[in-house]
């Protein structure tokens, strides 16, 4: 997938695996509010452009990735973004996220939704969770198992950027764009006084 628009930061970064691209980075980033307090996992590092974004806006980001091929893209990519504060992991989400009170934890992996138990233990109340999920199905199942852990606030969208040709003889949509890359669904991690309002 050719991207129509890449700030210069992006232009730097190396590409092994398929990216997290900016127009869903930045959604992650602004929908979940995280800022420069926040503590961030991120699982299914790939090339490392969704962790380093993260690194670039938190206090800290811890990444998991299963392949040491990736991770060796990541750790180049970690050093050209100046981000000390994001560590990698050679290490498998889906037996287990040892980091706890987390403000954010992004999923984007094959079997996701397997992910979800851990991930509701490592959250601190009100702390997020989004999936990157490339097909419908995936996202039934990740969702299926949020409900299934209590998650509130559940958002699923689709970020789609078209590109605007602007000319003398009119403006109009070009035939050209980002259109799909993945879906990215959103939940909140219930707080202890929203369990006492389900009970009542």
């Amino acid at each position: 997938m050719k991207l129509l628009y890449l700030p210069a930061f992006y232009k730097k970064l190396k590409r092994g695996p398929q990216v997290i691209t900016p127009k869903d980075i930045g959604i992650i980033i602004s929908y979940t509010g995280i800022g420069k307090d926040s503590f961030c996992v991120d699982a299914g590092t790939g090339s490392g452009w969704l962790a380093v974004s993260l690194a670039r806006v938190s206090k800290k980001v811890v990444s998991y990735e299963l392949r040491e091929d990736f991770k060796k893209i990541a750790e180049k990519n970690k050093i050209i973004a100046n981000v000390d504060n994001l560590e990698i992991k050679l290490s498998d989400v889906l037996k287990g996220i040892k980091e706890k009170d987390v403000d954010l934890i992004t999923l984007d992996l094959p079997n996701s939704e397997k992910a979800v138990k851990y991930a509701n233990k490592s959250l601190k109340e009100g702390g997020y969770l989004v999936g990157y999920l490339p097909n419908t199905e995936q996202v039934k199942r990740f969702v299926m198992k949020m409900e299934h852990y209590n998650f509130t606030d559940m958002l699923t969208i689709e970020v789609i950027v078209r590109d605007i040709l602007v000319r003398k003889e009119g403006v109009r949509p070009s035939t050209k764009g980002i259109w799909h890359t993945a879906y990215l669904v959103f939940g909140r991690k219930h707080t202890n006084s929203e369990k006492v309002n389900k009970k009542i």
